[in-house]
């Protein structure tokens, strides 16, 4: 679809003023953690949960929570802490668990919108489909379909992009964690500032070929993901240089008792333009978000239909 076909329809699917809600969600450790809610105009149909990158806030997600709204979906986007709205006065000396932007933040949001009259979903990106086996309440959505996500190793990357990251994690990214005691992220263009503990996990797990998969102290974490039984679906662009098809591939096997679909996006066959690893949710990429919401629309018919006799 040409890019100013996709730009019209946006303007046209949430020309009209989009109500959103900000509010504090408490996780069950006690963190209070800033999220906005986007009511479904007219009758509402589902439920949806944007679960975001690492170091990404919530407002980059406005525009896909507005589109999905104007089709009928009440939707909840949220800031993990110590991201966007989350973050305390300083990260300098703030500590926190990687594993808790699932476990804990995703966790409540998941609790907020779960109601037993309309099904829940979750979209994820990047780090949100690491978030979604982390979920002790991934039984309550009933679907998940994430952009984005693969394994982190450089190895699944191209060679000029594997020593770019070489060089952020043993050199940039030292040095300017030694200077301020997090990682000044927006220094290097990339992203909200990420707490300390963030990176340090983050730089270790993406040693792995798996991700924390292979950690042997995150062992544990492979029950959880084992338990997942939602319908996933993969959806990953082929200019995405830091989550190939293959590093994809690679850490969605984790979901080892899910038949995860998955589909490659050309976006130059697309259309789209360029959409790398953070382009998914540019508003030229609005056939990928109804691509989105029609996959969740089939699973709804399908849990709606009568079972044959």
């Amino acid at each position: 679809m040409p890019e100013f076909q996709a730009k019209s329809q946006v303007e046209s699917q949430t020309k009209r003023q989009v109500t959103s809600v900000a509010l504090t969600l408490t996780t069950a450790d006690g963190y209070p953690i800033a999220a906005t809610r986007y009511p479904a105009h007219g009758t509402a149909r589902a439920h949806l949960v944007m679960a975001g990158a690492t170091g990404v806030p919530q407002g980059f997600y406005r525009r896909f929570a507005e589109f999905a709204s104007s089709q009928g979906y009440s939707v909840m986007t949220l800031d993990y802490r110590g991201i966007g709205r989350s973050r305390p006065a300083s990260l300098k000396g703030f500590r926190m668990d990687y594993l808790d932007w699932g476990r804990q933040d995703l966790a409540a949001a998941v609790d907020a919108m779960s109601t037993p009259d309309l099904p829940l979903y979750v979209v994820g990106h990047s780090y949100g489909g690491h978030a979604f086996g982390l979920l002790p309440n991934h039984d309550k959505v009933a679907a998940l379909y994430t952009f984005a996500t693969g394994a982190g190793w450089h190895g699944w990357m191209p060679p000029l992009e594997r020593l770019r990251v070489l060089l952020m994690w043993r050199v940039i990214g030292p040095l300017i964690v030694r200077l301020k005691g997090y990682l000044a992220w927006n220094w290097l263009g990339m992203g909200e500032d990420l707490p300390i503990d963030v990176y340090r996990q983050w730089k270790h797990w993406c040693t792995f070929p798996h991700y924390f998969f292979q950690d042997p102290k995150m062992a544990h974490l492979k029950a959880g993901f084992a338990s997942v039984r939602s319908p996933i679906m993969a959806c990953n662009a082929l200019d995405d240089l830091w989550a190939r098809p293959t590093s994809r591939d690679a850490f969605m096997a984790g979901y080892s008792n899910v038949a995860v679909q998955a589909t490659d996006v050309d976006p130059a066959s697309a259309g789209m333009g360029p959409i790398g690893h953070m382009g998914y949710f540019k508003q030229n990429c609005l056939p990928l978000w109804q691509g989105a919401l029609d996959w969740f629309e089939q699973h709804r018919a399908a849990s709606a239909a009568p079972l044959s006799r």
